[in-house]
Parts: C-alpha cells; structure tokens; sequence
C-alpha cells in the first residue's frame, strides 16, 4: 500500500493530545481517558520529549508498584520516540510497528508535530481499503462496473 501516512492524516485528523513531563502519571491518564487515546506525547515547550503510553502505566507504574499520583511523566515515560514524516507509506508504517513492537507513532513535519497515527489507524484504513477494493471487484465480475 503506497499510500501516504498524510491521507490517513487527512482522514482522520492531525489534533496531537499532550502533556508537559511534570504531569503525575494520574493526570496524564485522566488525560487519555478524556481524549479515549491509548498515548499522550510529552512536550517541554514545542520540543517532543518523550511518550507516554498504557503500556509505560501497565510496566512502569503498575508493574513496578509506584503511586500514580506522585510519579511524574517525566520518570516513566519512553524517552527515545519513533517518529516518522507524512510521507512514509502506510506500508512502511505497518512494517515499523511490527519490527519496534510499539503502537503510537508522532508525524513529524519540518521538525513540527503533524499529528500522530495509531496502529488501530493503520488497521482500520486497511480494513476500509479491502472492503472498497473487495466490493469493486464484486461489482465488476457482477457486470456492475464497465472494464
């Protein structure tokens, strides 16, 4: 699929939902669950610092028996954030979220946040895109569609 991560954009929005790395790991999760995301970017300033993710709330807080109202983002988050351009492929996408194991990833234009893609996005514009593909073929072999 050599469609670019700027047409799933374009679908379903570039709104970036965030913290700033002192938010207790409370706030960052009553955060998410507002915006019912699975991820919040951790921003100091305009400068994307880190992620935050259920998967740090489950290993890093849960797991690691730490009082999520005094633990700050800061202290838990991912540091090191994937990241990649509108430009990559949905393909290409796909193929980073299965190799690094990870389902968030910020879009990042010109050094600025762009957005941000889940792997449910990229899963849900595959669904969306063999269906359309699946019914016009139907369509096609049912003489519905002129070749």
């Amino acid at each position: 699929m050599n469609t670019p991560i700027s047409a799933l954009l374009d679908r379903k929005g570039r709104q970036v939902f965030s913290v700033t790395p002192t938010f207790t790991v409370a706030e960052a999760v009553a955060e998410m669950n507002r915006n019912r995301v699975g991820s919040v970017l951790v921003l100091d300033g305009p400068r994307l610092v880190g992620i935050f993710t259920e998967r740090d709330v489950l290993r890093r807080i849960v797991g690691a028996g730490l009082d999520p109202k005094r633990a700050l983002v800061a202290e838990v988050m991912t540091a090191e954030v994937l990241s990649i351009t509108p430009e990559l492929t949905i393909e290409e996408a796909m193929k980073i979220f299965t190799e690094k194991r990870c389902r968030h990833l910020p879009v990042v234009v010109d050094g600025r946040l762009g957005g941000t893609i889940s792997i449910g996005d990229v899963t849900r514009w595959m669904a969306d895109h063999h269906r359309a593909e699946a019914e016009h073929l139907k369509n096609y072999i049912t003489g519905g569609l002129s070749a």
